[in-house]
C-alpha cells in the first residue's frame, strides 16, 4: 500500500490537524493551531531579566568612557590655552587697554600674579580642574565677568535651536523612509540619493538659499533676527535638513530589513493597514540605530549653530565663540568647548538609556 501524503486532501468538513482554520501556511497567522507552526514567543521573565542585566552591566564602562571623554576635552583644553601664541598676560592688557604693543616684565608681572601664569603648568592644571569641579570656567580676558555668567545668557537661545532642529529632523526622517522604504527599485534609488544630497549640503550655502526663498522672495519669514516661532523655522530647518539625510541612511536599511520580518505579515493579516503597519510596528525595530546616532546629531547641531546663528543674526552661544575667537578671549572659546563636551556626554548617556527602553527585543 502507498503511504499516503501529509498534504493529500481531507474529506469534507474536516480540519488539517496541522494547521487550524485561518492560519497561514507558516503557521503566523491570527488563528495559528496547537499543532502547526508558531510564532516565537514573547520574552519570559527571566529572559528579560538576563538581558536588563546585561545591559546594566554595561554601564560602568559607559560611564567610565564618559569620564575619559570629559577628561581629555578639558585637558585639551587647558593645553590650548598654554599653546597661545605669544604671552597671555600681553594677550590681556592689550585687550583692556585697546592698545597691541610690547609689554614691559613690570607691567606683566600684575596680571600673571593674578591669573596664577607665574605658577608652574602642573599647577595651573590642577587649579583648572579644580575650578571646572565647582563650576568655575574662568574669566573672560575681554569683558572682565564669570564666562558661565556669558554662556548662561546665551546658551537658552542654542538649546532651544538644537532641540528644534533635532525633532525637525526626526519628523523629515521618520515622513521620507516611511513613505519610500520596501517600494520598487527606482523609488529607493531615488530617494537614497536625497539623502545621500540632503546630509551632504553645506549647512551655510542651505541658510542662504532658504533665506532668500522663504524670506525674501515669499516673505514668510523674518529676513534675520527676530523673536518668536517665526525666526526660529528657518535657522533650525538649516540644521535639520542635513540631519535628517544623515539619519535616513542609518534608518533605511534597518527599516526594510523590518518589513520583511514575520509580525508584519501577521499585522497586515488583522487587518491593519500599511503605513498603520510601518509606523506602529517597523519604525520601532528600526528606531535604535537613528536613536544612537541622535547624542551625536544634537552635538552637530550645537556645533552648526555656530555657522547658523552667524548666517541668521541670531542670539546663542555660536556668536559668544566667534567672537571671543575674533578676540582671543581663551577663557570663552575653551569654557564653551568644555560645556558642549558635557552636553555630548550626557545626552549620549541618555541617548543609551532610552535606546534600552524601547527596544522590542525587551518587551513581553
Amino acid at each position: 500500500m502507498t503511504p499516503t501524503s501529509s498534504t493529500d486532501t481531507h474529506p469534507a468538513g474536516t480540519t488539517d490537524p496541522g494547521r487550524r482554520r485561518g492560519a497561514l501556511p507558516d503557521g503566523t497567522g491570527p488563528a495559528a493551531g496547537r499543532l502547526g507552526s508558531r510564532p516565537s514567543r514573547p520574552r519570559t521573565g527571566p529572559a528579560r531579566l538576563v538581558t536588563w542585566t546585561r545591559r546594566l552591566g554595561r554601564w560602568p564602562g559607559r560611564l567610565a568612557a564618559a569620564l575619559l571623554v570629559m577628561w581629555g576635552a578639558v585637558t585639551v583644553a587647558f593645553l590650548a590655552q598654554l599653546a597661545q601664541p605669544g604671552d597671555r598676560a600681553a594677550v590681556i592688557l592689550n585687550l583692556r587697554t585697546g592698545q597691541t604693543q610690547e609689554r614691559t616684565p613690570a607691567e606683566l608681572a600684575p596680571v600673571n600674579a593674578e591669573y596664577g601664569f607665574d605658577a608652574p603648568p602642573f599647577e595651573q592644571y590642577l587649579s583648572y580642574l579644580g575650578g571646572l569641579l565647582r563650576g568655575d570656567l574662568g574669566v573672560s580676558y575681554q569683558q572682565h565677568r564669570p564666562v558661565w555668567d556669558m554662556i548662561a545668557e546665551q546658551l537658552g537661545a542654542t538649546v532651544a535651536l538644537s532641540l528644534t532642529a533635532l525633532a525637525l529632523a526626526w519628523v523629515l526622517m521618520v515622513a521620507w523612509v516611511a513613505l519610500t522604504a520596501g517600494r520598487s527599485p527606482r523609488v529607493r534609488g531615488l530617494a537614497s540619493t536625497v539623502e545621500v544630497f540632503a546630509a551632504s549640503v553645506p549647512q551655510y550655502w542651505l541658510g542662504v538659499l532658504l533665506l532668500l526663498v522663504f524670506a525674501l522672495e515669499l516673505g514668510w519669514v523674518p529676513v534675520v533676527g527676530g523673536s518668536g516661532p517665526a525666526a526660529l523655522v528657518l535657522p533650525a530647518l538649516t540644521l535639520a535638513i542635513p540631519l535628517a539625510g544623515f539619519l535616513g541612511q542609518a534608518t533605511r536599511a534597518e527599516f526594510e530589513l523590518a518589513l520583511s520580518r514575520p509580525f508584519v505579515l501577521s499585522a497586515r493579516v488583522r487587518g491593519m493597514g500599511d503605513l498603520g503597519v510601518r509606523l506602529r510596528h517597523v519604525l520601532r525595530h528600526a528606531a535604535i540605530p537613528p536613536l544612537t546616532l541622535s547624542g551625536w546629531a544634537l552635538g552637530a547641531t550645537v556645533s552648526g549653530a555656530v555657522i547658523v546663528e552667524s548666517v541668521f543674526n541670531r542670539n546663542g552661544i555660536g556668536r559668544v565663540l566667534v567672537s571671543a575667537i575674533e578676540a582671543q578671549d581663551l577663557p570663552v572659546v575653551t569654557g564653551i568647548i568644555v560645556l558642549i563636551a558635557a552636553l555630548y556626554v550626557l545626552v549620549n548617556l541618555a541617548v543609551d538609556a532610552l535606546a534600552a527602553l524601547i527596544d522590542p527585543r525587551l518587551k513581553a
